[in-house]
Order: C-alpha cells, then sequence, then structure tokens
C-alpha cells in the first residue's frame, strides 16, 4: 500500500517508523516547516522531517494548505491512503477525499473525549485515570470521524504528560499497525462518534502555568505534573518566578504549624512541602528558580534556607 506521511513532533515519529518497519510503502512525508529553536534561535527540523530524511523519504513544507499547495504533490505520488499523527494543520476536504482509503488519523486519546490539540496534558489536568489512543477515518471536522480503534492504557498517579506522551507514541504506532492490518483485510468496522459524550482539550499556553495554592492538593498536583514538559506549572517566591516540575501528595509534616495558610511552605530534612487550600500538602519535588536550572528541591534547600512562616505568592 502507497502511503504518504503527515505529522510533525516527537509524537508523530513512532507511527511514521512503524509504517517503515512494517514494509508499507511510504512514497512521502509531510511535515510542518523548520523552526527557530534554543538560546540562539537555530533553524531546526521538526523530530519527523528528521525520521524520514534518515529513511530516505521525500519531505515536503508547505506552509499553509488553505490554497490547494498539497494537491500537486499528492496527484504526483498517488497514495492509496494518508496518514495523520500530530501535523499540527488542518486537511481540506479534496486531501481528505484524494486517497482510496482516505486519511487515518492518529489521536491521543479515547474519543470521542479530549477531541483537539493537546490532549495527553488535559487528561491529566482533569485528574482522569486513564485514556489511550484511538485511529479514526478523517472527516471535516476536528478529531469529528468515525472511529476505527481505540487502546486504553492506566495514568499513573504522578505520572507527568511527557511520560505518559512517550507511553501514548509508542501505543500510537502499535495501534496503528492494527489498524492497517485490518484495512487490508477488509475487516475495519468504523463506529461513529457520540457526541453527546466529547470534551475539547483546547492548546496550552503559558496562561495555563500559574499556580493557585487556595486550590486542592491534588488539583495542583494535576496541574504540576500536566503542564511539565510545557509550558510548566509556575508560582513566584518574593516576587521572582519560581518553576515547579514535579510533586506528590503527602502526610502533612510534622513541621506543619496548624495555622497553616495555603501555600505556606514547611521544610524537612532535604524536603520542602506546601500547603494547599485543602488543608492537604504537596511535597516538591523538582523546581528552578529564577536564573537556575531544574533541579531537586532538595539541593535547592541546601542553597537556599527558606524561614518559616514563608509562603509562595498567590497570582
Amino acid at each position: 500500500m502507497k502511503i504518504v506521511f503527515m505529522g510533525t513532533p516527537d509524537f508523530a515519529v513512532v507511527p511514521l517508523e512503524r509504517l517503515v518497519a512494517d514494509g508499507h510503502d511510504v512514497v512521502g512525508v509531510f511535515t510542518q516547516a523548520d523552526k527557530p529553536k534554543g538560546r540562539h534561535m537555530t533553524l531546526t527540523p521538526p523530530p519527523v522531517k528528521v525520521a524520514a530524511e534518515a529513511h530516505g523519504i521525500p519531505v515536503y513544507q508547505p506552509t499553509s494548505l488553505k490554497h490547494g499547495e498539497a494537491m500537486p504533490i499528492l496527484e504526483e505520488l498517488r497514495p492509496d491512503l494518508i496518514v495523520v499523527a500530530a501535523y499540527g494543520m488542518i486537511l481540506r476536504s479534496d486531501v481528505l477525499h484524494f486517497p482510496k482509503y482516505g486519511c487515518i488519523n492518529v489521536h491521543a486519546s479515547l474519543l470521542p473525549k479530549y477531541r483537539g490539540a493537546a490532549p495527553i496534558n488535559q487528561v491529566i489536568l482533569n485528574g482522569e485515570p486513564e485514556t489511550g489512543v484511538t485511529t479514526m477515518q478523517m472527516d471535516e471536522g476536528l478529531d469529528t470521524g468515525d472511529m476505527l480503534l481505540s487502546r486504553a492504557i492506566p495514568i499513573g498517579e504522578d505520572e507527568t504528560a511527557g511520560e505518559l506522551f512517550d507511553r501514548l507514541a509508542a501505543l500510537g504506532g502499535d495501534v496503528l499497525s492494527e489498524t492497517l492490518d485490518l484495512l487490508e483485510k477488509g475487516e475495519l468496522h468504523p463506529v461513529q462518534q457520540d457526541d453527546s459524550q466529547m470534551t475539547y482539550a483546547g492548546m496550552l499556553s503559558k496562561a495555563d502555568s500559574p499556580v493557585d495554592w487556595t486550590r486542592s492538593a491534588q488539583d495542583i498536583h494535576n496541574q504540576i505534573r500536566g503542564l511539565n514538559p510545557w509550558p510548566t506549572a509556575s508560582t513566584t517566591l518574593a516576587g521572582k518566578p519560581f518553576k515547579l516540575h514535579a510533586s506528590r501528595k503527602v502526610a502533612a509534616p510534622a513541621a506543619a504549624p496548624a495555622d497553616a495558610k495555603a501555600g505556606q511552605i514547611v521544610t524537612g530534612k532535604d524536603a520542602l512541602y506546601v500547603r494547599c487550600g485543602d488543608g492537604n500538602y504537596l511535597q516538591l519535588t523538582e523546581v528552578q528558580p529564577l536564573g537556575s536550572r531544574k533541579m531537586a528541591a532538595a539541593d535547592y534547600l541546601r542553597g537556599h534556607p527558606i524561614a518559616p512562616g514563608t509562603c509562595f505568592d498567590n497570582p
């Protein structure tokens, strides 16, 4: 089967690699344009481009698909199927219906829940116990097409979005492989999504980062792990930005005062605890003060003793 693949970030690399490993004829890869990154704004190719070039697959990087830029390329490649995974561009109707088998998307949620751009982060932010991967037959809507296969996995209590991202990418490769095997056998049975069960996972921004310490410990824990590695939960200490990379829920430390306020810091032996709005505590395990690298909280405390009664600021 001749396949065109469309994807951009690391999540999409695993499905692309699986297509190659399964022996499919990947005749072209569409990905987004190279972008400047890092302190020196070095022009950097997306991970899918790097993977495609390593396999000698032609790469196409149109800056937009709004005006039919993809069609001349597809007419030359003549794919039987287009596979999409986190491409980041909307496909026009003519692209969706061009291949014999249409377009199949690999989506990192259990549809119809968490349609949209950031399903991996949002399931953690919302404290979901499980998530998964769904392959679907794409249509003109946003993640609204008929479902083909779904596979679920549990989410760890302290698992971050970055860690879950890696597990779902691997699962996505497996689910895609099984989907295409069934497609070639004529044994796929598409199922229409129940729109009444739909939820949406919008794009994240740095506006999601500030922590409100009056919220519950569970909510804040979900925020810290759901925004790791980006855009990262944050607070301020003495008016200076302070990033929070990892935490865990704990019992109240022995040194905790009975009248502690929301956001108040309690230190123990190489440990940094914070009282939350529901009276429960979080232990911050990885932090990053302004102008420093990410570090274990214990390392931070050795160089930055915190006076009793000190509080993180609320937004």
